[in-house]
């Protein structure tokens, strides 16, 4: 619930290759099957996967120098390439890009998941805002017109955010002035209700159209895809008593396990900028996630902060002059209002302050902690997960066809999760159909009468797969000099 902070997201599996070439072939033994061989068809599997992809990523990495933000400009001039041509290659590289990311089970994040991830606190407590002058509008915005996506963000014309994966981080402090902003915004709150001002507020919210999120935070995705359900623990939702006001908490947040951000900063008139950033970072909070957006405009303090210090200066002015005004005005009195008022005020800005310094810390975290890489170094990942991933769909789809014999779509791609939740403790949506169409294109497995799938045998298999580029080059590493 968002009152619990319960957090709805998807769980995809990234099993680490090593591991599974390990475990898989293990499990041959208990079936009676030869384990050497079994890693052997795992060897020509990634060899001959890698080297079907070999040319779509070469063609992604040639695009990509030309819009590199360090080289880029340089390479485009030396090119003399017509506006329309250059467009053209914006447009392939897009393309390559997006297709990459949805290999790697990469999403958009939509404005329905921005908000749900936004609807709390974490670490970072000032409005981060990104500064639309300084980001090109016009790459993405005649991408999406050329190519329509379903749920564009409404930031989409600037830039892209794509998340993948869940994850938990936990902060245990004794967060003190965090507990004062929750004492006192529960105090404002209470004011509000009293004066009954909050329904102004409340009339403002029922204005704006919201989709149905059926009281949850949970992020709609397909129907299929299981859901994992990760527990927002955050001050706002404490009972803060004397005893732990002043002890150590501890609060936590689903992390998204990866993100990657897209854009283009923006250019001068005569001269545009032709670079395309692509940042990859990792275990970003939810609610922190603001410290990937780009060129991010320096916070201030907010338009609340404002208020209550006018509303503070003004209760505070309207109490002295009152109490001067009294036929026998107390000094006392005179320095409690004046002590209190400037005590609020000093709070405000002592906790902006403080705000201003976690913010720079996650930021300065983030540069060299959270983020993994960009430009070349990303791509080349993402093209690396693309292969494991595929290898390790048609290794596991393989595993099952020969311990089972034979079998029907449906009855592989639930055999397939099983075998995932049983050896790696994991659930995902195995994508069978994609596992099956790489088997078939290998020739290790074909359709009987009524449609089931059958494996050849494990042998044959490696047989007809041949011999690879990869396994000629060892065998004459391994043979003597002549």
């Amino acid at each position: 619930m968002l009152q619990n902070g319960l957090v709805g997201v998807i769980s995809v599996t990234w099993i680490a290759p090593i591991s599974l070439i390990i475990r898989v072939p293990n499990l041959c033994a208990e079936h009676e099957v030869d384990r050497n061989e079994f890693l052997k068809l795992c060897k020509k599997v990634e060899y001959t996967i890698r080297a079907w992809y070999l040319l779509q990523f070469e063609d992604l990495m040639q695009l990509y120098s030309l819009f590199d933000p360090v080289t880029g400009g340089k390479r485009l001039e030396q090119q003399s390439l017509t506006p329309e041509e250059i467009e053209t290659l914006e447009f392939n590289f897009m393309t390559y890009l997006f297709q990459v990311m949805e290999k790697s089970n990469f999403k958009l994040l939509s404005d329905e998941e921005y908000d749900i991830a936004q609807s709390g606190k974490y670490l970072l407590n000032l409005p981060i805002k990104v500064d639309e002058s300084k980001l090109d509008k016009k790459l993405l915005t005649k991408y999406f017109k050329e190519h329509p996506h379903e749920n564009l963000p409404e930031f989409a014309d600037k830039y892209v955010i794509f998340r993948r994966g869940i994850g938990i981080d936990r902060t245990t402090d004794y967060f003190f002035m965090e507990k004062v902003d929750v004492i006192i915004s529960r105090a404002w709150r209470s004011l509000l209700r009293f004066t009954r001002i909050d329904r102004l507020f409340s009339k403002k919210q029922h204005l704006k159209p919201k989709k149905d999120t059926k009281k949850t935070d949970e992020i709609n995705e397909y129907e299929e895809e299981p859901q994992l359900f990760v527990e927002r623990i955050r001050l706002e939702k404490i009972e803060l008593s004397m005893k732990n006001l002043m002890s150590k908490m501890t609060i936590q947040e689903p992390t998204f396990d990866r993100m990657i951000v897209v854009y283009r900063r923006a250019g001068m008139k005569t001269k545009p900028d032709p670079g395309i950033f692509v940042k990859h970072f990792k275990d970003i909070p939810m609610a922190d996630m603001e410290i990937v957006l780009p060129e991010k405009k320096n916070p201030t303090l907010t338009p609340m902060d404002w208020v209550k210090f006018l509303i503070s200066a003004v209760i505070g002015l309207v109490t002295l002059v009152g109490s001067l005004e009294m036929p026998k005005a107390d000094v006392w009195v005179v320095i409690a209002i004046l002590s209190g008022v400037i005590g609020y005020c000093a709070k405000i800005y002592f906790t902006f302050q403080q705000n201003m310094t976690i913010y720079q810390n996650l930021i300065t975290k983030s540069m060299y902690d959270k983020q993994l890489d960009s430009g070349k170094g990303t791509l080349l990942h993402l093209c690396d997960d693309v292969i494991q991933q595929e290898v390790k769909e048609v290794i596991i789809c393989y595993y099952i066809l020969m311990e089972q014999g034979k079998a029907t779509r449906q009855d592989l791609d639930l055999r397939c999760e099983e075998l995932i939740k049983e050896e790696f403790g994991a659930e995902c949506n195995f994508d069978v159909h994609d596992a099956i169409k790489k088997l078939e294109k290998l020739s290790i497995v074909h359709r009987d009468s009524i449609g089931r799938i059958v494996c050849v045998p494990l042998k044959r298999a490696n047989e007809i797969i041949g011999t690879t580029t990869e396994e000629l080059v060892m065998r004459a590493q391994q043979s003597p000099a002549s």
